[in-house]
């Protein structure tokens, strides 16, 4: 049976890349539950060649990936910070203060962004799907409601708590099998005169940066900002501001309002940067169908140089493990076929994941002592988009002469620190 587009209803004919198989990404197993079975799903990407949206068919369920979730945003300290931020200029930008504001973020997470809104004493509120991190987000104080959003779950939260002056969703939006519900959903909690922001991984800069590695189940939508914006529309959300992001290896933020309010003059009309976004998306063949092909070249060569050097260090006797075990690395695990004879370990800063195995490849993960004790040769960088960060806290592996390895964006060794 030929899928359809989550967007427009078409048939998905064309592929932008197949990955072959891999388990859901944050399918973390126990050590002692290695040898269980496991299942594989395709990792076939499609293209609609009618409204051109980028996307995963719902091959696992949302509830089966996120019902016990092993991602907790606060292990990263940059990410923290990149929310600080955020949260003191939308303050600024929308005049939110005490008393008087309300912000709502979905799939909050562990609490890392609202964290700063409640140290502002705003009123806010977390929507999270998953239980077990959203505990950790009410320990740290910031109210959380266990639900995955829509249109029900927006309407139903703005009766009881009142329209939301800021919705925040970061990194959510390419999560939701049904994105035009979860869009309903925004715009079903934001006030008239209020503002969603949106972050998401830009289409524009995965093909550039062949970070084809943010290709997992969870994430069924890869997004231009033309196809956000046509997503949105079909809710009521006209996107009004557009900024670029460095993280996750290049974002948008968008900034939308109800398509009444702008359509009224209670909101502004789509900024420059809207249109210069598009236009930089348009030159790249983005606006075309055709301009989604020869990714799949890409990636092909991105698992050729990392295989080649993983098995030329196995040759030379040399000791490879990894930095980090984050769920997006496991797509560039499985596609490769990278197991514990190429890289011994993994090393991470989340508890939940120690003594585990990654999905699909059975790599042991342990606490990041470990990687001291094995003082290996080389270490790789998982996280790649995390690298600057990353290599200031490992500047001490240069003391055994170790050496720093990234496979994507491309393949580079460079020394720790740098």
């Amino acid at each position: 049976m030929m899928p359809t587009c989550r967007l427009c209803g078409a048939g998905l004919r064309r592929t932008f890349v197949d990955l072959g198989m891999s388990p859901p990404c944050e399918s973390f197993l126990p050590a002692e539950q290695a040898d269980a079975g496991e299942t594989f799903y395709p990792l076939h990407v499609r293209v609609c060649e009618q409204c051109l949206l980028v996307q995963l068919p719902a091959y696992v369920r949302a509830e089966e990936i996120f019902d016990d979730y092993a991602y907790f945003s606060s292990f990263s300290d940059s990410w923290v910070e990149h929310a600080r931020r955020y949260v003191e200029a939308a303050s600024d930008r929308l005049g939110l203060a005490p008393d008087r504001s309300f912000v709502v973020e979905v799939a909050s997470n562990d609490g890392y962004l609202l964290q700063h809104v409640v140290a502002r004493g705003i009123r806010c509120l977390g929507i999270e799907p998953s239980g077990n991190v959203a505990e950790a987000a009410v320990a740290k104080g910031v109210p959380t409601l266990v639900e995955f959003l829509g249109e029900e779950t927006g309407a139903k939260v703005r009766a009881e708590h009142g329209p939301a002056d800021l919705v925040v969703a970061n990194n959510v939006f390419a999560h939701v099998p049904d994105i035009v519900d979860f869009a309903k959903g925004l715009r079903a909690l934001v006030a008239d005169d209020g503002r969603v922001t949106i972050e998401i991984p830009h289409l524009l800069r995965l093909i550039a940066g062949n970070e084809y590695d943010t290709i997992y189940h969870e994430h069924f939508s890869y997004l231009s900002l033309l196809t956000t914006q046509r997503v949105l529309a079909a809710a009521g959300l006209t996107v009004v501001d557009v900024e670029e992001l460095p993280s996750h290896g290049g974002s948008l933020r968008t900034w939308s309002a109800p398509t009444e309010s702008v359509e009224a003059g209670i909101a502004p009309a789509p900024s420059d940067a809207v249109a210069r976004v598009l236009a930089d998306e348009a030159g790249a063949g983005l606006h075309t169908v055709q301009g989604h092909d020869g990714f799949a070249e890409q990636v092909a060569q991105v698992r050729d140089d990392a295989l080649r050097f993983l098995l030329d260090a196995r040759r030379a006797g040399k000791r490879v493990v990894a930095y980090g075990a984050p769920g997006k690395g496991n797509t560039l695990l499985n596609h490769c076929g990278i197991r514990a004879d190429l890289v011994e370990f993994a090393v991470d800063r989340n508890p939940y994941k120690h003594g585990r195995v990654t999905p699909g490849t059975h790599i042991p993960i342990h606490p990041p002592e470990a990687l001291d004790a094995a003082r290996p040769d080389y270490v790789v960088v998982m996280p790649w988009n995390l690298r600057r960060e990353i290599s200031a806290q490992l500047a001490h592996v240069a003391e055994w002469g170790g050496k720093l390895v990234t496979f994507l964006p491309r393949f580079e060794v460079f020394e720790p620190g740098t």
